[in-house]
């Protein structure tokens, strides 16, 4: 067993103690993580660590490390001994990936603080929290077995590492409910100030949990737990194999006042829990071939997230609409919505979703000025693409809850997710091959066929026209106007003006965004317009020839009632 103890006496510096105590190989190595499964970016967790030491546990003789790589030391002259290694963690992240430690939490994702024991990482775990007595008032919540508890204590067990950093915890004052699901207990614990209607939380969870429950026909994991974090706007969610750590806005979470039909921020946040938990079965339990054991030292490359977080993306909405929680012409406002962020991605005509997940190290988490104009979303566009997928099984008998029941059923026999398993088991389940979709809207970018796929099911697709004036968007400030991001071979582009650059008069006239919507209208019928702009501290004249650039916004009409029905009301059982 492998036995760590976090202190976090000095929560209010933001430092976490650490001691990991083991027994070493002959030139032990140990390391840290760089990134945490679920979030594909590079997050350097090592940089946060200070003061590495190791010593003799008999003899209390000190141990040298040498530092191998940013995230690798090596433990000098070991054999058979047992050691000690302690050292410190910055913690002061307050997303979902790292660690955070205040006055009002206590906050760990194992992932960014617990070293690993290379070649014992498959080792029983013993995990110790030393908590201060002034912060004794915290609860924990983990989703790890909890052995022994007192106020200022407590000891966890994980059964390997990967299983460690694959669980983090809570300490903080928690408001908690829970509700039961087939004997499977779901717990929800929120910290942050909030004013949560607990019960209508639990009331609505519930029901999208068995929706998904019941469409897999089972769930991977014994119990489940919903952590989040209420703060004034930050948003996010990471998946876990029987949690989900959420960040959410407050005035997303459900008042008393929460209407029958639930309001858009409410909404939203339904649409995050909802979309983790899937994960539970898609990306935790049926992975990418290379996850099940991923490379956590550098890029661990994959083609495919347009499978885990597009086809999550499209049935974390359409729980919601199955479990009753929202109604059909909410569901398709959800669709609708989904579509013009589609439409108004020049970068769709540029990258694959198969490009994009393979370059969600470098891209997805950074995006930048251009990535509008050169890149497309694999969670956009990947959700659109089992939305077709769904309606083109369903032209051949078949449907997408197939397809994941099979991928589940898979899974538990230990068969993973590679290029070939989505068009292999589409011919096994409709007897005809769907080669042609795969290479045309995964691996390439033809435009997908929405509007076909949508009127064979009752739902007429028309295109709104939307107009970049120019083809900026811009923020008004009292400099002019700050120019956010130019669309590629836009009237702006041709003339030169660029992201930052600050207009501060159109045709002699002060710039605002009134003046910009009245020149850059195609009814406009003044030629050319003269743009006075600052690009850092120097003056630009530029001649601006053309109008605004047009994009569309989907608009759905439900045409026949029935026929939708047979798409998005009950999932089908293999």
């Amino acid at each position: 067993m492998i036995y760590y103890t976090l202190s976090f006496a000095q929560y209010y510096q933001h430092l976490i103690q650490v001691k990991v105590r083991f027994k070493a190989q002959a030139q032990q190595k140990i390391w840290l993580p760089t990134w945490i499964p679920g979030s594909y970016l590079i997050r350097e967790f090592a940089k946060h660590i200070e003061s590495v030491k190791a010593l003799h546990i008999g003899t209390g003789e000190a141990i040298k490390l040498h530092k191998l790589t940013k995230n690798q030391w090596q433990l000098q002259n070991t054999q058979a001994d047992e050691i000690e290694v302690s050292y410190q963690v910055y913690a002061y992240d307050l997303s979902v990936r790292g660690a955070y430690t205040d006055d009002d939490r206590l906050y760990v994702n194992p992932a960014a603080v617990c070293i690993g024991v290379e070649g014992q990482e498959d080792s029983a775990i013993q995990l110790q929290l030393d908590v201060p007595e002034s912060l004794s008032r915290f609860e924990l919540v983990s989703s790890m077995p909890v052995v022994e508890a007192s106020n200022t204590t407590y000891t966890l067990n994980a059964t390997n590492y990967h299983e460690l950093i694959d669980q983090p915890f809570e300490l903080a004052e928690q408001t908690c409910i829970s509700f039961d699901i087939e004997n499977i207990t779901h717990r929800i614990a929120i910290s942050g100030r909030h004013h949560t209607d607990l019960q209508r939380l639990a009331t609505d969870l519930e029901k999208i949990c068995a929706a998904q429950i019941r469409m897999f026909g089972e769930a991977p994991f014994k119990d489940y737990l919903f952590m989040a974090m209420a703060t004034a706007n930050s948003y996010g969610g990471l998946e876990h194999q029987s949690s989900t750590s959420l960040i959410t806005p407050r005035d997303d979470l459900p008042k008393s006042s929460e209407p029958a039909k639930p309001s858009v921020n409410y909404q939203r946040f339904l649409g995050l829990c909802s979309h983790e938990y899937f994960h539970a079965w898609l990306v935790k339990f049926i992975r990418p071939h290379n996850y099940v054991k991923p490379n956590l030292h550098q890029e661990d490359y994959t083609t495919l997230l347009w499978i885990f977080e597009g086809i999550t993306s499209y049935y974390d909405d359409l729980m919601l609409y199955r479990s009753g929680v929202i109604d059909q012409n909410a569901y398709i406002d959800l669709v609708k919505d989904q579509i013009s962020r589609y439409l108004s991605n020049p970068g769709r005509q540029i990258q694959s979703v198969a490009e994009s997940s393979f370059d969600a190290w470098i891209k997805y988490y950074r995006p930048d000025e251009n990535t509008n104009n050169a890149g497309t979303s694999y969670y956009n566009k990947g959700a659109l693409i089992a939305l077709c997928l769904d309606l083109t099984l369903r032209q051949h008998g078949s449907n997408l809850d197939l397809l994941m029941q099979a991928l589940y059923q898979r899974a538990k026999n230990g068969q993973h997710v590679d290029e070939q398993t989505l068009p292999q088991l589409c011919q096994q389940l409709t007897g005809h091959s769907l080669s042609e979709f795969f290479d045309n809207y995964v691996d390439g970018t033809t435009e997908l066929p929405l509007q076909q796929l949508l009127a064979e099911f009752g739902v007429s697709l028309h295109m709104e026209h939307k107009v970049w004036p120019l083809g900026l968007k811009v923020q008004e400030n009292p400099q002019g106007l700050l120019v956010q991001q130019v669309l590629r071979d836009s009237a702006a582009a041709q003339a030169g003006l660029s992201c930052q650059d600050i207009i501060i008069a159109l045709n002699g006239l002060k710039a605002n965004t009134g003046l910009l919507q009245q020149l850059g209208n195609h009814t406009n019928a003044e030629p050319r317009i003269t743009c006075h702009a600052f690009r850092r501290d120097e003056l630009k004249v530029l001649e601006i020839q053309g109008r605004g650039f047009m994009t569309s916004a989907a608009k759905l009409l439900i045409e026949d009632k029935n026929r939708l029905s047979q798409w998005i009301d009950h999932p089908a059982k293999l």
